[in-house]
């Protein structure tokens, strides 16, 4: 008997346990089930601050593109960072992603296969790492994407526990959609009851944005105690008329009969819907959407609201990301304003705006600037025009750099509908002149890669000059001080004159391309090779190449520095960075190297070059080597070149004549066939002048901003 109770006992503990076994291979098998990412999926755009992910083969490619060691910026490919790390190879894996702190700098090297970049400063990075999951830590199943749509992944039956926490982390996941339905709510509710505006006729539809991504700072409107009325004359009060005149004094926008008509169209407001909002006829605090002077809706129109345009194409001949500055300042008057966003309306009927063509933004500046709609509210020419009709005066100073620090740092966002590929283009309507300074502001916005064209009207009478803070102020502002980068507008009503003028410079990418954004933010290093069969002439050749090239740069202490090194058996510095700030400075040292003639050792000389020139580089500056050469090197130049290359040294290599061609492309960056040329004699030389500052500039744009 106590035999078959003992064995009953232990087949129960058996059974048991063998149960208790199959449970945790199951929860263990839940727990354990990894979403699988696509190469191009870049940090940046999953919302998880920590997940493990599976990479799938074929990843290490130069178009999945990596910024960083160790530590990655979070614009980068996930899984090509995974390979460059050495975590996964090529044929994919489980990683393990953690999200950390944006850095000032990232440097880029080679390593397994993948040539990570350099990039000054990013907002965020990560850390990739075996794909084990740490102790206590949940990883999610689904991950979550900035986008509107997320990847949904298949997974294995979750217990309730884990369902849970889906629920909590859903809920993060919408709390942007429900600031929009709360958005929706304040709009439907302030639109029942319409006003007439006492300004010119507002279209009668309000477009609906084309984002799922809204910015509650453009959206919402800000509570506040003070009347419209007041504030229009506190901001009255606090402008200085003796700094910065009122242009439009008959219809001014502080004219206390339009103070009045707000006044009045306020208790009209209160009226009709039975209960005091001193905040109803505050229309600087309202954007597009939510304004109280859209007119001509009803209760019946709200519920059936009309269709939408179709999303255009757009004129794909102008591919431009574009945002205008517009001045609300109090100077400018109500009528100019009027003119104004005329102005803007028939350029954005003329760009032909469309997702495959240019994108428009609007920011209004003032005492502080705000961004009316980004890139991605409006698709279609149609819809932005109405929306520019909306906008209401912000008031305010002429703050024109505060407003480009803004866009700077703002606008050009993913988020925002930045498309990476299309070039960034600024815009600057100015009433006038400046109340703030603009030089600085423009040019680090130029140095992150944005175009700026300013539009100036009715520039400073004489009597007025004296109050300009900052003088020549566009010249110090734009690119360069040809006249392509710049319009003046005698007055405000002739400015339909520059509407096609204006088009057709934004339009022209090709000058886009090589702006200021590029052509100032480099120190750029001559490698040039003196060896005795490059003769005394074509020495001289060479030397007029390295002049048309630097002449195209923006050359100071601040923009692109020049430097210069000549190599045969040995090597002599001609000149470093920082020994001259001018163009003309840098052209006349150019002229007075002397031929060196000799042997021919361009290993040797680049690593001088990394040494010499390159290791004094400024931070914030690309670093750029233009070697020319016209033989095959006496030493090995790959393994000098590759610790060029993890310096962060981008390296461009021009062959003449004799030059080895498996050299000049284990001298060049990654893609080797985009930075390395091939001419048969040096004469032909001048042929890749246009090419290679392009290529330049091309990469520069590439690079991702902040």
């Amino acid at each position: 008997m106590k035999a078959t109770v003992i064995a009953t006992f232990f087949g129960v503990f058996l059974t048991c346990t063998y149960t208790a076994k199959e449970a945790t291979k199951k929860t263990k098998k839940a727990k354990l089930y990894v979403p699988q990412i696509d190469c191009d999926v870049k940090a940046g755009k999953i919302i998880n601050p920590e997940f493990i992910a599976k990479c799938p083969p074929g990843c290490q490619d130069v178009k999945y593109r990596v910024y960083g060691t160790d530590i990655y910026a979070s614009f980068s490919s996930v899984c090509n960072a995974a390979i460059h790390s050495g975590i996964i190879d090529n044929t994919g894996g489980k990683i393990l992603v953690q999200k950390v702190a944006g850095h000032s700098g990232y440097r880029g090297s080679f390593s397994n296969g993948v040539r990570s970049l350099s990039l000054p400063r990013w907002r965020e990075s990560f850390l990739v790492s075996e794909g084990k999951p740490r102790k206590g830590v949940t990883y999610p199943t689904t991950l979550e994407y900035s986008s509107s749509k997320s990847t949904t992944v298949k997974s294995e039956p979750k217990k309730p526990e884990q369902d849970l926490k889906g629920m909590k982390s859903a809920d993060t996941a919408n709390t942007s959609e429900k600031a929009l339905e709360q958005g929706d709510t304040v709009r439907k509710e302030n639109q029942t009851t319409p006003v007439p505006t006492p300004a010119t006729q507002m279209a009668t539809t309000t477009p609906t944005p084309m984002t799922t991504t809204t910015d509650p700072s453009t959206t919402m409107p800000q509570p506040t105690k003070t009347p419209a009325a007041t504030r229009t004359t506190a901001a009255a009060a606090k402008t200085r008329p003796g700094l910065h005149r009122v242009r439009d004094m008959g219809s001014s926008s502080v004219h206390p009969a339009y103070a009045s008509v707000v006044a009045a169209a306020a208790r009209q407001v209160q009226a009709a819907q039975g209960r005091g909002q001193n905040t109803a006829m505050e229309t600087d605090s309202w954007k597009p959407g939510l304004s109280l002077f859209d007119t001509g809706f009803s209760s019946k129109e709200e519920l059936n609201p009309k269709p939408l345009e179709p999303i255009s194409q757009g004129n794909q001949n102008c591919k431009v990301d574009l945002s205008f500055l517009m001045d609300g300042s109090w100077s400018i008057g109500k009528r100019r304003f009027q003119l104004q966003k005329r102005f803007l309306g028939n350029v954005a009927q003329a760009l032909g705006i469309g997702s495959a063509g240019p994108l428009m933004g609007i920011v209004q500046y003032g005492d502080d600037p705000s961004t009316e709609f980004n890139l991605k509210t409006y698709a279609n020419s149609k819809d932005l025009r109405n929306a520019i009709e909306k906008i209401q005066q912000k008031g305010g100073l002429s703050n024109v750099g505060k407003a480009l620090s803004f866009v700077n740092k703002n606008f050009f966002l993913d988020a925002n509908g930045n498309r990476g590929g299309a070039p960034n283009v600024v815009v600057v309507m100015v009433d006038g002149w400046p109340t703030d300074r603009v030089e600085e502001a423009s040019r680090l916005a130029r140095e992150s890669g944005i175009n700026i064209f300013f539009v100036t009207v009715e520039a400073a009478a004489q009597s007025e000059k004296q109050n300009v803070i900052e003088p020549n102020f566009v010249d110090k502002a734009v690119c360069r001080t040809s006249g392509f980068y710049s319009i003046n507008v005698p007055s405000w009503f002739s400015l339909h004159k520059v509407v096609q003028p204006l088009v057709k410079r934004v339009c022209d990418t090709d000058r886009l391309a090589c702006s200021k954004t590029c052509l100032n933010s480099a120190d750029i290093g001559f490698v040039i090779d003196g060896s005795s069969s490059v003769g005394t002439g074509n020495f001289r050749t060479v030397l007029q190449f390295v002049a048309n090239i630097s002449k195209e740069f923006e050359i100071s202490d601040t923009d692109t520095r020049i430097g210069a090194v000549q190599y045969t058996y040995e090597q002599r510095l001609e000149f470093s960075f920082d020994k001259h700030s001018t163009k003309q400075d840098v052209l006349n040292a150019i002229k007075r190297i002397s031929y060196w003639s000799g042997g021919t050792s361009t290993g040797a000389a680049i690593s001088y070059a990394s040494e010499q020139l390159f290791s004094k580089s400024k931070p914030n500056k690309r670093k750029i080597m233009i070697l020319i050469t016209d033989g095959r090197s006496y030493d090995d130049v790959s393994m000098p070149a590759m610790a060029a290359h993890q310096n962060g040294v981008i390296a461009y290599s021009i062959g003449v004549a004799w030059a080895a061609p498996d050299e000049l492309e284990a001298i060049a960056s990654d893609p080797a066939k985009e930075h390395s040329f091939f001419v048969d004699e040096f004469d032909n030389l001048y042929r890749y002048v246009n090419q290679l500052i392009q290529n330049i500039c091309t990469e520069f744009n590439s690079q991702p901003r902040n």
